[in-house]
């Protein structure tokens, strides 16, 4: 069973997530909060497996909650997903860097929301589709000059071109194909690479890839 904690400031949205993920065999809801600082102790004492969590909350915005929980040492396996009103909402980026396994817009579909719960426990990308490609150029060209690949000396061949290949949005699925691999081999190789890069999840290896100067804006086709 998936364990989801639902944080959102209206309770009318909760509402309608948590009828949706009940209705589901193999997830549930085992809390709910109001704010940021409720998000956190919830978290701490529910250990749910995924947290739906609204950027914009009173007391404690969901940006503020989600470095509070993947900064706890304690909470490592707890996977914080980002609700947000509008597709580029300025605070989705820097919610990733800040260790978000990804986000999702408010108004995406049913199914979409139920597969996205679903790959997060996973470990898969996990960013809306339509939208990942536009956000991820949309920061990467405002900032910085990236800097040099150093960081990426560990790595071999493969796993630079199939990092690279994340950090464009592509799935472990399209990945095989690209490469003429198997999923698993794929899903290998990226599991590889984020071991080597100590990156919390997928979403923590696209931002690198764009830091490291791997993938640049204006790559995304």
């Amino acid at each position: 069973m998936i364990r989801v904690l639902l944080a959102d400031d209206q309770s009318l949205v909760r509402a309608g997530f948590k009828a949706l993920l009940d209705a589901q065999d193999d997830i549930g809801v085992v809390g709910e909060a109001a704010d940021g600082d409720e998000a956190v102790r919830k978290v701490r004492e529910l250990r749910p497996d995924v947290v739906l969590m609204d950027i914009r909350m009173p007391v404690l915005d969901g940006l503020a909650a989600t470095r509070a929980i993947t900064g706890e040492p304690g909470l490592g396996d707890v996977k914080v997903v980002m609700l947000t009103t509008f597709e580029l909402d300025e605070y989705v980026f820097e919610a990733i860097r800040s260790g978000a396994s990804g986000f999702l817009v408010k108004d995406t579909e049913p199914d979409e929301l139920l597969r996205a719960v679903r790959a997060v426990v996973e470990g898969d990308a996990l960013l809306s589709p339509g939208v990942t490609r536009r956000l991820i150029a949309e920061f990467a060209a405002r900032s910085k000059e990236p800097a040099t690949a150093g960081s990426l000396a560990g790595l071999t061949e493969r796993e630079r071109e199939v990092m690279a290949l994340v950090g464009i949005g592509l799935s472990n699925g399209e990945i095989a194909r690209r490469l003429v691999v198997s999923p698993l081999t794929a899903k290998t190789h990226v599991s590889r690479t984020m071991v080597k890069l100590n990156a919390r999840d997928r979403a923590q290896l696209v931002v690198l890839a764009y830091e490291s100067g791997l993938v640049r804006p204006g790559w995304l086709g």
